[in-house]
């Protein structure tokens, strides 16, 4: 009796330890019923779906009515993608115990899994009758004509699921979630305002709110948004993480780093939170503590790209170009397809002399985006430092190949026929630009230091708008 009292209450290492040796040499061993239910508890904990399930399965050699065991062991197929299994086998759990809701619950979600959508809803719509929890079995719905492609039924189920329990967070994020894919976001302001007038203290609609201004880049009343939530919960870590993402969209650096630092006293810390903080520090022109939160990013995570990228590109703005290529292809090594990447590789090998590597370094980055227009105006320096207009111009022309309505490049292009002396076709360029974007023009004077030549321009362009 100690001893099961032990087992049951203190470590269960050295029963796991039996078992596990048991699996090895094929042996049967028994133990009580808790004892099995852990052993599948520890495993699935640890990720192990193998020996969770050969846990369960051991446990239910010797309690074949074990109700617990059984749904684990469904769980476990239906993670397996064994579906026609796991619904044999919650049929027979639903035979020994009649009417048990776990059960539906389970048919309801095995079944959304196995893409039989409308069983799945059906199972699941026979619950509402007969569960206190009607908040979760709604949320689940909506998942089922989510997961069918029905997203405005989907929509319907999650503000159900919100309206029992505005605390559901999970409802909350798929319904923000369907409004985006449907393309209602700013339809779902007031949706989400009438949560907050129901209840102002709802850190969660706040959140929420957030979340659908950012999607609409209304930043401003993003922050607001978020700053409330953290106002009302000051430990709501995706909230403070949140709004240093949006303060960096603001463009104001320092109140994003204040954010990401307060996440990381909120959660467990994060390759993520690390490297977004670095990414606030390296807006500040504080490029060593920038490298040094990137280190810590690398240290919990040491395949995350992005912190291998922000270490090379501080190393290469810091003038430390040699130091920092081996950062910028480790970065491409773990992730082959972000032009931004080569883009940074590309600048690094040019600034070294390495002119080969830098331009096949710009041609992968247009392979990989070419419908990034940054690679091919970044490109295009190179030949432009070295007087080669004609070339740069080229590089341009092949970025209007693929982005004909990116008005950056129409003025980039009229700044090199300009310096090769190609007017009539820069002013050609230039007018295009002006018509896609005015306002455009501002990053032209920047390549004319001369202030004739601005004078000149300047009096083009204000005869284009004359016009």
């Amino acid at each position: 009796m100690e001893q099961e009292f032990e087992e049951r209450e203190g470590d269960i290492n050295d029963s796991l330890r039996r078992f596990e040796a048991m699996l090895v040499k094929q042996e049967r061993q028994f133990f009580d019923l808790d004892v099995y239910e852990r052993f599948v508890e520890h495993y699935l904990g640890e990720g192990d779906l193998e020996k969770a399930f050969q846990a369960a399965e051991a446990g239910l050699e010797n309690f074949p009515y074990a109700l617990e065991l059984m749904l684990d062991k469904a769980q476990i197929l239906a993670n397996f993608s064994r579906f026609d299994e796991s619904l044999e086998l919650l049929e027979r759990a639903g035979l020994f115990n009649p009417g048990d809701l776990d059960v539906q619950y389970m048919q309801g979600t095995v079944l959304n899994m196995a893409g039989r959508f409308e069983e799945s809803v059906q199972v699941l719509e026979d619950m509402l009758d007969n569960t206190d929890d009607k908040d979760d079995i709604y949320f689940q719905i909506g998942q089922s004509y989510q997961n069918w492609g029905k997203y405005d039924e989907a929509i319907n189920c999650y503000k159900k699921a919100i309206d029992l329990n505005m605390a559901n967070e999970n409802a909350l994020y798929e319904l923000s979630f369907c409004f985006d894919v449907t393309g209602e976001l700013e339809a779902s302001l007031p949706y989400y305002k009438g949560l907050i007038d129901k209840d102002p203290y709802s850190y969660h609609a706040w959140y929420n709110l957030g979340i659908t201004y950012s999607k609409l880049t209304r930043f401003e009343e993003a922050a607001e948004a978020y700053e409330y939530a953290t106002i009302i919960k000051d430990d709501f870590a995706s909230a403070h993480f949140n709004l240093g993402n949006t303060y960096m969209n603001l463009g104001q650096f320092e109140k994003a780093e204040g954010c990401y630092r307060t996440t990381l006293l909120h959660e467990e810390p994060t390759a993520d939170t690390y490297c977004h903080l670095g990414a606030s520090l390296e807006k500040q022109d504080r490029l060593p503590e920038a490298i040094r939160e990137y280190r810590e990013a690398v240290r919990l995570d040491n395949m995350w790209d992005e912190a291998w990228y922000g270490i090379g590109v501080c190393l290469s703005e810091s003038g430390k170009w040699y130091e920092a290529l081996p950062f910028l292809q480790k970065a491409i090594k773990l992730n082959d397809n972000n032009a931004e990447y080569y883009l940074a590789l590309a600048e690094t090998e040019y600034k070294i002399g390495n002119v080969v590597s830098s331009v096949e370094a710009f041609e992968k980055a247009a392979s990989v985006d070419p419908s990034n227009p940054d690679v091919y105006l970044v490109w295009s320096l190179v030949p432009f430092d070295q007087g080669n207009f004609d070339k740069a111009n080229d590089i341009i022309q092949l970025g209007l190949e693929e982005l004909p309505k990116e008005a950056d490049l129409y003025y980039r292009s009229a700044v090199y026929l300009i310096h090769a002396g190609m007017y009539r076709e820069a002013l050609i360029q230039l007018e295009a630009a002006l018509t896609l974007d005015y306002n455009g023009h501002l990053q032209l004077f920047e390549f004319f230091p001369e202030l004739e030549k601005q004078k000149a321009l300047y009096k083009i362009i204000q005869q284009y708008k004359a016009e």
